[in-house]
């Protein structure tokens, strides 16, 4: 004679085998996502102004704009719609808006002011580094998972969210801080946003794509 398991038996083991099952996937999931957070960031990838090459611009910041955020003018020539290019190849993790566009453009450069910074591109170098870039005059030219190399162009220069002006908000982040930013090799001499200042560089970002 065949005695069978209780059905409340079958119902515990069923519980925990589901229970084991959830767990193994959040811990899956833990090591995918949290042990390469946890990893120091590699060597500073070869970062190269994200404007096009040999034109000279002026970099500034002021107070209040944060410690290592970086605005940038061209020294001639208006700035509404100028390339904004890819500072170093990379992976796109974030193209679309931040905050709200606010309504100044070229035509209405005095329009009311948004929030956060606009039409936006965050791209990914890999080592935990990223470079952001902010205030796009349009939706970006690139989309979330696409790859990019350097020099390749990713939107316009505009004023959209909280901006006064056209001009190209410009960030780079090691890990999870905010470093100073980095062009052909040499620091770009933005660093804290005590005083109103700025400095002129050269764009190099024209050697072969790598």
């Amino acid at each position: 004679m065949r005695i069978g398991v209780p059905s409340g038996l079958r119902g515990r083991r069923v519980r925990v085998i589901l229970l084991l099952g959830a767990v193994a996937v959040l811990l899956t999931v833990a090591v995918i996502v949290v042990v390469p957070m946890l990893r120091p960031p590699g060597p500073r990838p070869p970062f190269q102004l994200p404007v096009a090459c040999g034109e000279t611009w002026r970099l500034a910041t002021y107070p209040g704009h944060d410690d290592y955020d970086v605005d940038l003018f061209p020294t001639q020539g208006e700035a509404w719609g100028r390339p904004v290019l890819a500072s170093a190849a990379g992976r796109v993790v974030e193209a679309g808006v931040n905050g709200e566009l606010g309504g100044r453009t070229p035509e209405n450069p005095n329009g009311p002011r948004g929030r956060g910074g606009g039409y936006w591109v965050v791209i990914d170098h890999g080592d935990r580094w990223q470079t952001q870039y902010l205030h796009l005059l349009e939706p970006p030219l690139v989309r979330v998972g696409d790859r990019v190399t350097r020099g390749e162009q990713v939107g316009k220069i505009g004023s959209t969210g909280n901006s006064g002006a056209p001009h190209l908000h410009y960030e780079q982040h090691r890990g999870r801080q905010k470093v100073e930013a980095h062009f052909d090799g040499a620091p770009s001499g933005i660093t804290t946003d005590d005083t109103e200042y700025s400095v002129t560089r050269t764009s190099n970002n024209c050697l072969p794509a790598r």
